[in-house]
């Protein structure tokens, strides 16, 4: 249906939270000046699920996803795209 926010997976959930608690040095530093609304007021949340997928950043309001590309998006490259 149109407009509806497709369930996360419970196995996703999990994931992206372990991710939030094992972050990367560079997540962790951008991170710093994330939350809070410290950037043009918006709000960000960090290794969100958003359908099938799992996203570094993303500000809901705005409808805007900030994405690091580390080491393990070399793996996986084409999937990326």
């Amino acid at each position: 249906m149109r407009g509806e926010i497709p369930r996360v997976l419970p196995t996703l959930q999990s994931y992206a939270q372990r991710l939030r608690r094992d972050q990367t040095a560079a997540e962790k530093k951008i991170w710093r000046r994330l939350p809070d609304r410290q950037i043009n007021g918006a709000k960000f949340r960090r290794q969100h699920p958003i359908g099938c997928y799992i996203v570094d950043f993303c500000c809901v309001e705005r409808k805007l996803i900030v994405e690091f590309d580390g080491g393990q998006h070399l793996e996986q490259a084409e999937q990326d795209r």
